[in-house]
């Protein structure tokens, strides 16, 4: 498990550098380690929850939060995170999905990542409605597999250009927080798990320290974009290495 707890430490200060929480990554390494299947997501969305809480903090307290942007998001994620987490999934469905959603994931971080450092200063709206369902999808995702969303939602608010880099790194962290706490109880809806978790408490730990780490990194020493460039690679290694595992 020292290993486990390594590469915890080393997901969670690459993703908190750039304002993610890790979740997707803390599911791939958990299936690897053939932990227990059932715990899988309380585990990502505590860790997540961890690691995020420092980014929206420092976020915040920097002046880069614009309800206006998120708030139609979180009406649409925050029932669906719940409903999503409160479903039942097989085990081979959820690997299959996980592999998908790492491989988009880092495609799109390393499609992006040169829009972390964008200072254009034109941006569109979209209209509520449709942000509400994009939330809404998001959610249900979330909730389901057991991450944040925020690694989705990130590239969308990019993609439209919605807002200023540091505005929507804040809006991605508070989206990835809220969606994990809601994830999480309705993960707990199914199986009495507090137990079990108490059982992986090192792995909070360390994704504790990289994420003050990881957070430290983004504020003071690298550019944005690198480290974006970094997480994108880290993300579709691991996503390879569960292809692997589940196509072999």
């Amino acid at each position: 498990m020292v290993l486990l707890t390594i590469l915890f430490f080393i997901t969670s200060l690459f993703y908190s550098s750039v304002g993610f929480g890790g979740g997707s990554t803390y599911l791939a390494l958990l299936l690897v380690w053939n932990i227990p299947y059932f715990i899988f997501p309380v585990i990502a969305l505590s860790c997540n929850i961890i690691v995020v809480s420092g980014n929206c903090f420092n976020y915040i307290r920097a002046g880069n939060l614009n309800l206006k942007l998120l708030t139609p998001y979180l009406i649409g994620s925050i029932p669906m995170a719940f409903i999503g987490g409160s479903l039942p999934i097989d085990k081979q469905l959820f690997e299959i999905l996980l592999f998908f959603i790492l491989s988009i994931s880092g495609i799109l971080l390393l499609l992006k990542f040169n829009s972390f450092n964008n200072n254009d200063k034109k941006y569109r709206k979209i209209p509520i409605p449709i942000s509400i369902s994009i939330g809404g999808l998001l959610g249900l995702i979330s909730g389901v597999i057991g991450i944040g969303g925020g690694i989705f939602l990130s590239p969308i608010l990019f993609l439209i250009k919605a807002e200023k880099p540091k505005n929507i790194a804040t809006s991605a962290s508070l989206f990835i927080l809220i969606n994990s706490i809601s994830g999480i109880i309705g993960q707990l809806t199914k199986n009495e798990v507090l137990n079990e978790i108490s059982s992986y408490w090192y792995l909070l730990i360390a994704v504790l320290i990289g994420g003050q780490i990881g957070n430290y990194l983004n504020l003071k020493v690298f550019p944005n974009r690198i480290l974006v460039l970094l997480t994108s690679f880290l993300v579709i290694f691991v996503a390879i290495r569960m292809g692997f595992k589940i196509y072999n």
